[in-house]
Order: structure tokens, then C-alpha cells, then sequence
């Protein structure tokens, strides 16, 4: 038997350590894969190749710190490769999001992944799925705005005066409320210091990423659909002025969803004990409630106005 390549990245040079890898996932055929060795989570490598490579390939980690990260890189064949992911599937159709829900798949953080990939690692049955996707295309359409036509700078002040307002004007409350709930109730059901803790840094990374994205990302986003309305051309000293940016917007989105995912599964989908009071309650109706405005806050973000970003900042440059 063959064995897997391993690439240690810890012994290249800072500036060839993207180049490398890259050159050694260009090399390999379809199905061939090789693993990285890193000491500290590659995934902001996860987004650059999504974005230079598209969906060619398959992400796993088979050792996950606190000292040592492996990643198996594999390149799918070519018919994997044209399916589209989760998000794309979202973002030309919102209904199909409640379907993804259903299953347990994450459409906005996770969206990277495509139908195929996401039902063979959950054991979730395809066919059954595809069918409810199906099924949704015959619901009502409702009053569904298709941000998928408005401008991108139009987009990201929707998304300034929408989603980064709601996180604005409810983590404090959700988070004080949540370390009271912790206080009363932690010596019967102490997971709910763990969601205390959980939520709090969630509201610390939100309330900093959302800065980074008013204060420098969506900024750079305006001026690149400005150079697209007078028909210039991105200037040399801003190549990448987005697509990298988005990098790491996309990672602190990633690591937004599996710290809900955590919540989830430790109120075992925010469902009430016996025992639950009116602030236990109210707790657990907020958690949800800012779940899924970051759901639809993230969708906004990955599934439409960074790709639509990005595709300008290549046809401009």
C-alpha cells in the first residue's frame, strides 16, 4: 500500500509555505491526496484554496491541536467538482435553507460543502434529502428579497443596519442574562456555564469581526463596485484588496457556527428542563432567536456578497 504524503509545513520558509502547498495539490490526480503537518489550525489555507481552487477538493482533519494539526487534502474528481455547495443552493433558493435545518446542515457557516460531501459525513440519506429540497421549490414564495440582484455596496449596508445592529443591540443582554441563568441553575444543569462561557465568546469575536468588516472590509467592497461604475481597472497596489480579507472573515464565521452548534448540542436543541424557570426560558428562546439572525447574517455574507466580491475583483483586474 502507497503511503500518504506528508508535507511539514512548520520547516518552509513563512513566504513559500501557501506556494508549496499549492504546488503539491496542483501535482496530485483526482482521488490522490496528501496530509499537512502544521503547528496551528491551516484554516485561512482552507479559504484561499476554496477561492483559487473552487470546490476541488476535500478538507479533513484527522488531528485537531492543541500542539499538532493534520489535514488530508484530496482533489475530487471532476464531476464533484461542478456540484454546487450548500450556500449556492441557499442563495438561489432561501426556502431550501429550512430544508438544510431539517437535517441537522449547516447553509451559511459550513456552506462551502456540497450536497454530496455534507450527506456522506453526516450519514444523512441523499436521495431523501434531494427529495425535500425538491419538495420545497413547490412551497409559496414569500415576500423574499433577491439580494442576489442588489448592489453589493446597496447589500453590505443592509447587512450593517440589519444583522450587525441586532448582534449590537442583543449580546450584552443575552450574555448578562445568560451568566444569571449559569448562577441559579448551574448546580442542576452545570452545562449551562458552558453556554454561558460559549455565548460570551461569541459576542467578543462578533463584536470585533463586525468591526473589521465596517471599518475595513465593506469599505474596500464600495470602492471596488465604484471602480466597477466607472469602468476602471483595481490599481496594482490593491490586488486582493477583498478576496483576502474575506479569508478571514469567512474562518471567524466558521468558528461562529461550531460554537452554536456547541450550544445546540448541549440544551439538546435549546429544549426546556422540567425545571426551567421564565428567565431559563427566556434565555433559551433568545439563544435561538440570535442563532438564526447569524444564520441568515452569515448567508448574506458567504453565500452572496463575498462571491459576488470576489468575482468583480477578478473581472477588474
Amino acid at each position: 500500500m502507497e503511503t500518504e504524503t506528508v508535507l511539514d509545513v512548520t520547516v518552509i520558509e513563512p513566504r513559500l509555505k501557501h506556494p508549496t502547498i499549492f504546488q503539491n495539490f496542483d501535482s496530485l490526480a483526482p482521488g490522490e491526496s496528501f496530509i499537512i503537518h502544521n503547528d496551528h489550525d491551516p484554516k485561512p489555507l482552507y479559504y484561499q484554496l476554496l477561492a483559487e481552487r473552487g470546490q476541488t477538493f476535500n478538507w479533513e482533519y484527522t488531528e485537531q491541536g492543541p500542539e499538532i494539526w493534520h489535514v488530508r487534502i484530496a482533489k475530487i474528481f471532476t464531476d464533484e467538482a461542478g456540484a454546487e455547495s450548500i450556500g449556492e443552493i441557499v442563495a438561489k433558493d432561501y426556502r431550501k435553507a429550512q430544508v438544510f435545518k431539517k437535517y441537522g446542515i449547516d447553509f451559511c457557516c459550513g456552506g462551502k460543502k456540497t450536497v454530496k460531501e455534507v450527506c456522506t459525513k453526516k450519514g444523512i440519506d441523499q436521495s431523501e434529502l434531494e427529495q425535500d429540497l425538491l419538495a420545497a421549490e413547490q412551497q409559496t414564495i414569500g415576500t423574499e428579497y433577491d439580494f442576489q440582484k442588489w448592489d453589493i455596496g446597496f447589500l453590505s449596508d443592509y447587512i450593517i443596519n440589519t444583522h450587525h445592529q441586532y448582534v449590537k443591540d442583543n449580546t450584552a443582554f443575552i450574555s448578562e442574562f445568560a451568566e444569571k441563568v449559569a448562577r441559579v441553575h448551574g448546580a442542576n444543569h452545570p452545562e449551562l456555564i458552558r453556554v454561558a462561557d460559549i455565548f460570551g465568546r461569541i459576542g467578543q469575536n462578533l463584536t470585533l469581526h463586525m468591526v473589521k468588516e465596517e471599518k475595513i472590509l465593506f469599505p474596500r467592497i464600495k470602492e471596488l463596485a465604484n471602480y466597477q461604475k466607472v469602468g476602471a481597472v483595481i490599481p496594482a497596489d490593491d490586488l486582493g484588496m477583498v478576496s483576502v480579507p474575506i479569508q478571514v472573515m469567512e474562518s471567524e464565521h466558521e468558528q461562529a457556527g461550531e460554537d452554536f452548534e456547541e450550544i445546540r448540542a448541549l440544551t439538546a436543541n435549546y429544549q426546556l428542563p422540567p425545571d426551567a424557570c421564565r428567565s431559563y426560558t427566556i434565555l433559551f428562546k433568545k439563544l435561538e432567536e440570535y442563532e438564526n439572525d447569524l444564520n441568515r447574517h452569515v448567508h448574506l455574507e458567504n453565500n452572496i456578497l463575498f462571491p459576488k466580491a470576489i468575482q468583480m475583483e477578478k473581472d477588474l483586474s
